[in-house]
């Protein structure tokens, strides 16, 4: 049979797949990726402790040069975070205290505003909806009358308590979590900051007696170092302008406990992309509470997307932009995968690890796709 002249000078790929090798890849695969999400209780202190020791090692070197041992330097760092963190937790306590007391009545007076919203126009869907399912009702109620006096009543019990009793419990529970973990966190960093460079030099060692995979581990190393300390520098300014930003339009607005909600707004944005979508519905839902009056929501709203704005795409772009050199839509991907593996902390967690994977992949063999695809 003659073949078209196009299809015999058509170029063509040969395809060779390994079998075997393709299946245990795939097997290895998804084995590595159960053994994160299995181990994501010990990774995630482990890993908040290694970018917190890159974050804090500038200060502990700064004053080892002014002839401080480490020792003390380490301690007084750690002591200054500490102190700074409870002295803003105590002026805005009385702020978070008022938050937490308004909950119980919050979800009452949202639920009587939006009915008043549907409802003062006249008849609506739902208002119709509800006259048919009444209609029904009292269609039905004969038979369910019928129904209910064959039936015997239940006597009455006090299990309706356990299900409090059990949220309190496991509220408790997930706070003792945090705390046991914060501590691990910073008794990690702690000792991380007073070994210095005693686990790069280890690194490099352990490589092998080639100068050549030396000097390619001491650069990757170096690489990171500049590359996470830079990104965790870009977080703390970003995070405090915003904070600061967010409590200045808050107070001029009205809106109640500004400063809590500008301290929620710098924490979350640590969450790129939906951190800024959080506290933009939270404000948004407080103004509509607080004003009772859709235009004060919508206000609100608008000044949270303005901020975060301004913040994450001008100042966080622009500074992420000239130390990563990544990719959006990677970053993106990425910040997808590891919050579908690990929740909110992969959210946190997500752009430094990136950042780390990029910064190996330039300078390793054989993984110039992953860095290619994470690249500008």
């Amino acid at each position: 049979m003659n073949l078209p002249a196009e299809d015999l000078d058509a170029p063509r790929i040969p395809l060779h797949v390994h079998a075997r090798g393709l299946a245990l890849g795939v097997i290895a695969t998804v084995a590595f990726l159960y053994a994160l999400q299995w181990s994501r209780n010990f990774l995630v202190p482990v890993l908040l402790g290694i970018l917190l020791t890159y974050t804090l090692s500038p200060l502990v070197c700064l004053l080892e040069r002014w002839r401080l041992p480490r020792l003390i330097g380490a301690t007084l760092v750690i002591a200054a975070i500490l102190g700074g963190s409870v002295l803003v937790v105590d002026k805005v306590q009385g702020e978070f205290q008022s938050i937490v007391d308004e909950l119980p009545t919050a979800g009452h007076k949202l639920s009587r505003l939006l009915s008043d919203r549907l409802h003062g126009g006249g008849p609506s869907a739902i208002q119709r909806i509800q006259d048919v399912a009444a209609e029904l009702q009292q269609a039905t109620a004969g038979a369910q009358e019928k129904r209910a006096a064959r039936r015997a009543t239940p006597p009455p019990t006090t299990s309706e308590s356990f299900p409090v009793m059990n949220w309190i419990w496991a509220g408790s529970m997930g706070v003792m979590g945090f705390l046991s973990q914060a501590t691990m966190v910073i008794f990690l960093v702690f000792f991380l900051l007073l070994s210095g460079d005693t686990f790069k030099r280890k690194l490099v060692k352990l490589t092998g007696p080639s100068l050549t995979k030396k000097r390619i581990t001491v650069h990757i190393l170096e690489d990171i170092n500049v590359s996470i300390q830079k990104y965790m520098l870009m977080l703390l300014v970003t995070n405090v302008a915003l904070a600061l930003l967010m409590w200045v339009a808050l107070r001029w607005i009205g809106l109640e406990n500004a400063g809590a909600w500008a301290i929620v707004a710098g924490l979350l944005h640590l969450m790129p992309y939906f951190g800024p979508l959080l506290i933009m519905v939270a404000t948004g839902v407080v103004a509509f509470l607080q004003f009772e009056s859709l235009q004060m929501s919508l206000l609100v709203m608008g000044v949270s997307l303005a901020v975060a704005t301004l913040i994450g795409t001008v100042v966080a772009t622009w500074m992420t932009g000239r130390f990563a050199r990544m990719n959006a839509a990677a970053v993106f991907v990425s910040l997808l995968f590891w919050g579908w593996l690990w929740g909110v902390w992969g959210l946190l967690l997500g752009v430094p690890l990136t950042v780390i994977v990029k910064v190996v992949a330039e300078r390793v063999e054989g993984m110039e796709v992953v860095a290619e695809l994470l690249g500008e």
